[in-house]
């Protein structure tokens, strides 16, 4: 039985092995490559031939080398500890990594992505003897001092009964905390689950996303928004701003717990991201911002093939924070990469290309991870209701958004922030183009913003985005003949415009009152604009002149509205 589950390599093409000699092996099997013993996944099985992808650097391997079977798929493990990690695409902890190998990782190196010595207070929520099914919460655990922890029933488990539970105490993730008898089998409980990361993890159904995803950026909230829950895409060419978007949305938004995806990104970018997340306070709890955050970092120069799983690595994490009934946003930087990675296996396959040489799969790939995304009713007790957003950025290259990720992308998202490198370049910040971005979960969310904002938020937002959409009609006229030859009422629309441009679109990241804008304070903003545009249009009706009426003090004043204090929003007023 033994010698079945070996193999030897015949042919080494990048990170694409080929071995022969497995009749075992199964599709999406993990195995261990030659005697360094690579991690890697069986992708195609020919008979007795197996095709494997790589997570590791191949150079030096060759013919003759063994492989072994492992029997597991490619699993993530979920339990307490994950929070505040960084792992790279396979979920080994980084900074475990270096110390076993030093700056640059080491083929082989092995590491579990939980601490096994590392002990939990663990105090129990159900009783002996009760029945319970999966997803039932066993009991809790104090990862940080924001979020309990819940240990739940692993999903596979049917309805069974709790015949034993640990008392109140300290464990490690690998102790035995329950046994749950079911279907005539008894199940060994840990705190520490093993989910495989190509299959969702179930849920009871899901539901109508009606909840929006504040991120404190005003042109997201109040002209294209994202629903807990949603999918969104951030397309833009390179220095359009998708990765500052991204972190904006990371730092501000207002999910439980963010995972932060750096699919093929570039390592300066990530380390940023790592010295300063660490130093950023959540504005919701005070603690540092890394306490709510995972980070799957598998940058341009690591392994391609692991690239390929970094996004599934990620979303089966978020899938399980979600199930405790938590607001979790997933955002993968950047989605073109992942497809890159694709598009590598898939031509040492030598699989028949689609457009641009991506796979012929590349559509249903895209679609299977978004729509693991969802407001959901989750398996277990309390009738909890999770939600997992997901906010893919996609490079298209040259700026090109007719190439088939973004239009892939698009397919299935509802949210399209389309970023404008004109408008990056005449630093205007967060560089989202108005007339181009749209959000499909506008009519589900009408109630919450009138509900969180204000009675006539929707209509304010509707009444801007007519402004900006007739301001755009009249630029054509404006360069052929001047702004003078425009009627007042059209002089006078264009500098409303411009004031919703500059002082309301348009944010400073680096200014601290100005990086977040509540709903509260982007709907006064919104109706102070828009009620100065009405009454401007009624002083022209009456013969006036605009300029009598805007002042530059007025301009002035409104332009400092954005400075206001969240504890003062009544000083926004004219």
């Amino acid at each position: 039985m033994q010698e079945q589950n070996k193999a030897t390599i015949i042919k080494v093409a990048g990170p694409l092995v080929v071995a022969n000699g497995a009749s075992q092996a199964k599709m999406y099997e993990v195995v261990k490559l030659g005697n360094e013993g690579l991690s890697g996944e069986v992708i195609r099985i020919v008979g007795d031939t197996i095709y494997i992808q790589v997570y590791e650097e191949t150079s030096g391997i060759g013919p003759g080398e063994p492989v072994t079977l492992t029997g597991e798929p490619l699993q993530v493990e979920l339990g307490p500890g994950i929070l505040g990690n960084i792992y790279d695409g396979i979920q080994r902890p980084l900074p475990d990594l270096k110390e076993k190998s030093g700056d640059f990782i080491k083929r082989g190196v092995e590491s579990v992505a939980l601490n096994r010595e590392k002990k939990w207070h663990f105090k129990p929520l159900k009783k002996e003897g009760a029945k319970v099914t999966g997803g039932d919460v066993l009991g809790e655990v104090r990862e940080t001092k924001f979020l309990q922890h819940k240990i739940m029933a692993p999903p596979y488990i049917k309805e069974g009964t709790l015949v034993s539970l640990t008392k109140e105490g300290d464990y490690t993730v690998i102790e035995e905390i329950a046994v749950i008898e079911s279907e005539g089998k008894k199940h060994r409980i840990q705190m520490l689950q093993k989910w495989p990361i190509r299959n969702p993890r179930p849920i009871k159904q899901k539901v109508l996303p009606s909840t929006g995803l504040i991120t404190g950026q005003r042109v997201i909230d109040s002209f294209f928004p994202i629903a807990k829950g949603g999918t969104g895409c951030v397309p833009g060419p390179f220095g359009s701003g998708k990765t500052v978007v991204q972190h904006q949305i990371a730092k501000w938004s207002d999910a439980d717990i963010v995972i932060y995806a750096a699919c093929g990104e570039r390592g300066n970018e990530v380390a940023d991201v790592l010295a300063e997340f660490p130093e950023l306070k959540d504005p919701k709890t005070g603690q540092p911002l890394m306490e709510r955050t995972v980070i799957i970092a598998n940058t341009s120069n690591m392994p391609v093939a692991a690239r390929e799983a970094s996004v599934y690595t990620s979303v089966t994490i978020g899938e399980y924070f979600r199930d405790m009934g938590l607001s979790v946003i997933i955002l993968a930087d950047s989605t073109s990469r992942w497809a890159e990675a694709l598009r590598e296996i898939s031509g040492r396959l030598e699989e028949m290309p689609g457009d641009e040489g991506y796979p012929a799969y590349l559509g249903s790939r895209t679609a299977a991870f978004y729509e693991r995304a969802g407001a959901v009713e989750c398996l277990g007790d309390n009738q909890r209701k999770g939600y997992l957003s997901v906010v893919g950025a996609v490079s298209p290259p040259g700026g090109d958004l007719s190439e088939p990720v973004t239009q892939n992308t698009l397919r299935v998202t509802k949210v399209f922030w389309a970023l404008d490198a004109t408008l990056a370049y005449k630093r205007h910040f967060p560089a989202i183009n108005w007339l181009t971005s749209y959000s499909l979960y506008d009519e589900n969310l009408k109630g919450f913003f009138r509900e969180k904002g204000g009675p006539d938020f929707p209509a304010l937002k509707s009444k801007c985005m007519e402004i900006l959409q007739k301001e755009s009609e009249l630029e054509e006229i404006v360069r052929l003949v001047g702004v003078e030859a425009l009627s007042e009422k059209d002089q006078f629309l264009l500098e409303i415009a411009k004031i919703i441009r500059e002082d309301f679109l348009h944010q400073n990241a680096f200014l601290e009152v100005d990086t977040y804008t509540s709903l509260k304070k982007q709907y006064a903003m919104l109706k102070v604009i828009i009620s100065l545009y009405q009454k401007g249009s009624l002083e022209i009706e009456q013969g006036k002149g605009f300029k009598e009426f805007l002042t530059p003090e007025i301009k002035d004043k409104v332009s400092k509205f954005k400075l206001v204090l969240e504890d003062n929003l009544d000083q926004i007023t004219l």
